[in-house]
């Protein structure tokens, strides 16, 4: 799959449904993901402690370029939700936040929109529209100084053009 590598940053127990919507788009490449495939690694890091799940976010995060904080109904309260943003700017990783909540669960039931979380304050936020998602993430990457995938340019003034339509 080609585009920028993404981490996915959400709820899990929440949203990981609809996180799960938002993966498959297929705009991104979303191999990068802490416990993504298998809940069990989060469950054992969880049992571990905090450095083991640190160590799994830590893991999730190399090799990205973006992180995508996928915005559900409690989001903005979970602490490793945090944690993730806090690690991405540290990296220098494009941010976005992409609102869930209008994403239907496998019962087929929306949830209630949620804030967005303190630390991705300053940082573009949209509702999802799978059409888009790809532009934003590429954005996000230019905004943190990466070069854009078009045409190699830091900065891209085409590509930021191009963005607003």
């Amino acid at each position: 799959m080609s585009g920028r590598r993404v981490f996915f940053s959400f709820h899990y127990e929440g949203d990981v449904w609809r996180a799960t919507n938002v993966r498959n788009a297929g705009k991104v490449d979303a191999a990068a993901a802490a416990g993504w495939d298998d809940a069990s690694l989060w469950e054992d890091a969880k049992r571990k402690g905090k450095t083991e799940i640190e160590y799994l976010i830590d893991s999730g995060l190399k090799g990205t370029s973006v992180t995508a904080v996928l915005i559900g109904s409690e989001t903005a309260s979970r602490p490793w939700v945090t944690y993730e943003i806090e690690k991405s700017i540290e990296r220098g990783n494009g941010l976005l936040g992409v609102r869930i909540h209008g994403i239907r669960d496998q019962d087929s039931h929306r949830s209630k929109r949620g804030s967005v979380p303190k630390a991705l304050n300053g940082y573009r936020v949209y509702d999802w529209h799978g059409g888009s998602f790809g532009r934003w993430v590429e954005h996000a990457a230019i905004d943190a100084g990466k070069p854009c995938l078009a045409h190699d340019r830091k900065k891209c003034v085409i590509c930021r053009w191009l963005w607003w339509w």
